[in-house]
């Protein structure tokens, strides 16, 4: 006789639901963690009020600490470093006993120029409510220190009397935009990207539905063939490109960023008509408030959203859900011509010159900006612009003033003509100010840059090599695209612990004269301590001039070179 068994039942589970990624359009909006939940607890554009007319007149003791350690940063305000922490107890110590009782504040200038009475209000806060001092971000930014409380009231008052602003200047918003410093001058000008950026900053600047973003929006647009603007690392990239049958517009890229996670943008194919463009931008940035990542923190940037969904979708979302409409096929950026740091003397296309000049690493003072604007004033001028690399251009200089203005510029430090390694570093603020830096950059990078144009002064250099010194490991000097990337740590060096960085090489964009746009090599064991740097650059370049081959450039000798070559 045979027996049947039956079998138990099986369990059929259902399906397990994926975790939440905090993205608003799928998951609502119930906050995930502390951060998100303070964005919601009030407007963070709010606090000015509370700035203008509490924590000013009563003093750093009053302040809340959401305020303090959050909201502030909507209107450009970060407590700076407290004096006397070395680098080696970043990490184990809390942003409490980092902080000092002063404040970095950040002005944005997206793009305008700056003219002379913009230059003495600048100058004027600079010096009575700053120390001083005045930095060139590598946004475009100028970045005051010392800022007390106290201050910030009429220092305010005064930089929005000649339409400054610091709204929006840090914090998850759209943070100031990079926009060609050539715009609406260059001869070769593909499209004058002015419009577009003014139009961006009128209508959306400070708008509360934009002012709660999962982390920071970073905008560039350029017209100029020089490829200006790095667009191939911001969160949207407008690029002048001629459309065959629509004519002038731009090449749409998305989703590029830096930082601990580098990722390229990636180019959409999409043309954008001077026309469309603003709404382009609207539904980019909606699409990035949406569908962003707000569960965690590291993972909140729109190339983390870009990296699951891929181009095509991408684009597919903004034409379906956010335009209304299709985008025409565009062509991509032609191959960059001229110098994107746009330095020396150059004919604008009205017959006037601009100068360009470079401050070393950036670094300005309240003094320099007062005498540029009386430089301005001498030779004819009332512009003066910013770029992404930390220089200044002095626009519309007549022809018969144009050696005026180069001796000028000099007399205040402002080099027209410097050496390669001076014109080719950036530095980020680091442990002088910066709270998660680990090692001094500026001084270090100015002094290695000086010593670097001395001793190389007569090699056959054909193209700059560029360096950029960080101060840590989130890459505000864009160490990954850099020639030679520094990124600070400490180090051990004969059992002892010192200052120095590990080493990235062979990065660079297209306007760096790449085909493409590629990240660094990291050099497996190299760290490199600050006090060796010159000397490490010095023979890491005599090495390259060694063993190239020719055209080669020090990006692709540094991709295919052995790692003992290297060292």
């Amino acid at each position: 006789m045979t027996t049947t068994v039956t079998p138990p039942a099986r369990t059929v589970r259902p399906p397990r639901k994926a975790q939440s990624n905090g993205q608003w359009a799928l998951d609502g909006r119930k906050p995930l963690n502390d951060n998100e939940a303070f964005k919601q607890d009030g407007s963070p554009l709010a606090v000015r009020e509370r700035i203008v007319n509490t924590y000013g007149p009563g003093g750093y003791e009053t302040i809340a600490p959401d305020d303090l350690n959050g909201r502030f940063r909507w209107w450009g305000l970060y407590t700076q470093r407290k004096q006397g922490i070395d680098g080696g107890r970043t990490a184990r110590l809390d942003a409490s006993e980092l902080s000092d009782r002063y404040f970095l504040q950040r002005v944005r200038l997206d793009g305008g120029s700056l003219s002379r009475e913009q230059l003495r209000v600048l100058g004027s806060v600079s010096n009575d409510f700053a120390r001083g001092t005045a930095d060139i971000t590598d946004r475009q930014n100028i970045q005051l220190h010392w800022v007390e409380i106290g201050s910030v009231p009429e220092l305010w008052q005064r930089l929005e009397s000649v339409g400054l602003t610091t709204i929006e200047g840090c914090g998850d918003t759209p943070r100031g935009f990079l926009v060609s410093p050539v715009a609406g001058i260059a001869k070769d000008e593909v499209i004058d990207p002015t419009p577009l950026a003014r139009a961006i900053k009128d209508t959306y600047l400070g708008d509360p539905d934009l002012a709660n973003l999962p982390r920071k929006f970073k905008t560039a647009i350029t017209g100029s063939p020089s490829l200006d603007i790095l667009h191939e690392i911001n969160d949207i990239s407008f690029v002048g490109v001629n459309h065959p049958e629509l004519g002038p517009g731009y090449d749409l890229w998305v989703a590029g960023a830096l930082s601990t996670a580098p990722r390229l943008g990636q180019r959409l194919g999409a043309f954008v008509t001077q026309e469309d463009a603003l709404d382009v931008w609207y539904g980019v940035i909606r699409i990035f408030r949406d569908y962003g990542y707000r569960r965690l923190r590291n993972k909140a940037r729109l190339k983390f959203l870009m990296a699951e969904w891929g181009p095509e979708r991408f684009r597919q979302v903004l034409q379906e859900d956010y335009l209304g409409r299709t985008l025409p096929d565009g062509p991509a950026p032609e191959e960059p011509s001229g110098d994107s740091d746009h330095i020396g003397v150059h004919e604008q296309k009205d017959g006037r010159f601009w100068v360009g000049a470079k401050p070393p690493v950036g670094r300005l003072s309240g003094d320099v900006l007062l005498g540029l604007a009386d430089l301005a004033g001498r030779v004819g001028s009332d512009r003066v612009r910013t770029t992404p690399l930390q220089n200044l251009l002095l626009l519309d200089v007549p022809a018969d003033k144009v050696d005026d203005a180069v001796a000028g510029l000099r007399e205040l430090g402002l080099d027209p003509d410097p050496g390669a390694f001076t014109r080719s570093t950036l530095a980020c603020t680091g442990l002088e100010f910066c709270k998660f830096a680990i090692v001094e950059t500026k001084k270090l990078a100015a002094r290695v840059s000086s010593e670097l144009d001395a001793r190389l002064a007569n090699t056959d250099l054909e193209r700059r090599i560029t360096l950029t010194v960080n101060g840590c490991p989130n890459s505000c000097a864009r160490i990954q695209i850099a020639d030679i990337g520094l990124k600070g740590q400490i180090i051990t060096v004969d059992g002892e612990q010192v200052p120095g960085f590990q080493v990235h090489l062979g990065g660079g964009l297209a306007a760096d004269g790449r085909a493409e746009a590629g990240l660094g090599r990291t050099v497996r064991g190299l760290k490199v301590p600050a006090s060796g740097l010159t000397d490490y650059v010095e023979r890491l370049v005599r090495r390259y001039l060694d063993q190239r081959i020719p055209e080669e450039t020090f990006a692709q000798w540094a991709h295919r070179a052995d790692e003992e070559a290297l060292q």
